[in-house]
């Protein structure tokens, strides 16, 4: 019987994580047309020359993470362009050691914004996975509308479909990218400061709080909507959606059994001790279809157990003694209305923790 509720959990793990992939799996709208665009070549933004691990160089199944606020040293980026696309927007391109590629961002600058000025406040916007991308959050989560009259650049970064904010075992070093090599070239193309919010939905929840515990002083605010904010409950589920997009399950932070350590290193309920004098907010629905959903929505497990998370991780900030303002709105799915709703409940406080108001 003991074998049959071990097994039975991790198959709901599964099914869980696997729900939450299926709801997100939603194709992408085209985009704004693109107005004027402008390429502006940009001098390649000097980082650490350590130069980082073919994404197929063994790695131990068992690593210890050494800090938790150090990402691994990359090389210098190059190739920076900002290319104009709206009144407000810009598409950042450049290349990333760290990803072995170009990478990409959508950049939303505030009214009042020129070449040299700054420092500005900072909110980075983290997509989750699986299927709408880095745009999602444009094209249908309300960036644009919601900061429109904010004093703040908006930063929104591809995270790739499952790349989990990390730098992985084997693979991409996505926690690189973001931290050290997109954080100089935003900082020197824009004037980009050191007052720093960082929000995101599902996968980008769990990158929203995972950044800002394993780094200290680098973020004044953090909101996960729907987030992933203990992937130990669920580690099957994380590898599978890892498996899918053709990675051996354990690139990501290794198989459990083997690479404790490194799973809970990146789990955010395991350091939620660590945000003291962040501002954090938490919300999430109870997978019930409620009044932002169709009228043929069904119920969503996938939603109910990232509630579950949440709650688990708010418990043990507030056992840390850390506030958390929390939104447990009740009915709602896994799906944008909801998450574009949570941003526009955050985002007095995540400026307000940033002086962006």
């Amino acid at each position: 019987m003991k074998s049959v509720r071990v097994w039975w959990a991790v198959a709901a793990g599964i099914v869980a994580v696997v729900a939450v992939v299926t709801v997100i799996l939603r194709p992408e709208s085209a985009g704004p047309a693109a107005s004027a665009p402008v390429a502006s070549p940009s001098t390649p933004v000097a980082s650490p020359s350590t130069p980082v691990a073919s994404p197929s160089a063994p790695a131990s199944p068992r690593r210890t993470v050494a800090s938790p606020s150090a990402p691994a040293p990359s090389g210098a980026v190059r190739d920076v362009r900002s290319e104009k696309v709206g009144v407000r927007s810009r598409d950042l391109t450049f290349h990333s050691p760290a990803l072995g590629r170009t990478a990409e961002a959508r950049i939303l600058l505030p009214r009042g914004w020129k070449p040299g000025s700054g420092p500005w406040p900072v909110l980075y916007l983290l997509h989750g996975c699986c299927g709408s991308g880095h745009l999602g959050w444009v094209e249908e989560g309300g960036a644009e509308r919601l900061t429109a009259g904010a004093p703040v650049i908006v930063v929104i970064p591809e995270g790739g479909p499952a790349g989990f904010y990390s730098d992985w075992l084997r693979g991409p070093k996505w926690e690189t990218f973001h931290l050290t090599e997109l954080l100089g070239v935003v900082g020197k193309e824009y004037g980009a400061g050191d007052r720093r919010a960082v929000a995101g939905l599902s996968m980008g929840g769990f990158g929203a709080m995972a950044y800002a515990a394993r780094h200290p002083g680098m973020f004044q605010a953090a909101a996960s909507f729907s987030g992933v904010l203990d992937p130990e409950a669920s580690p099957q589920g994380v590898m599978e959606i890892v498996r899918s997009y053709g990675f051996e399950p354990g690139d990501l932070w290794g198989v459990p059994g083997g690479a404790e350590d490194v799973w809970a290193a990146h789990n955010p309920r395991r350091l939620a001790s660590a945000l003291k004098g962040v501002w954090l907010y938490v919300s999430c629905g109870n997978g019930e279809p409620g009044p932002l959903d169709g009228p043929a929505a069904s119920g969503d497990a996938g939603e109910r157990f990232l509630l579950a998370e949440s709650r688990a991780f708010v418990d043990r900030a507030r056992a840390a003694g850390l506030p958390v303002e929390t939104d447990f709105y009740g009915k709602g799915t896994h799906i944008w209305p909801y998450w574009e709703r949570a941003l526009e409940r955050a985002l007095p406080g995540l400026l307000e923790a940033i002086d962006a108001r």
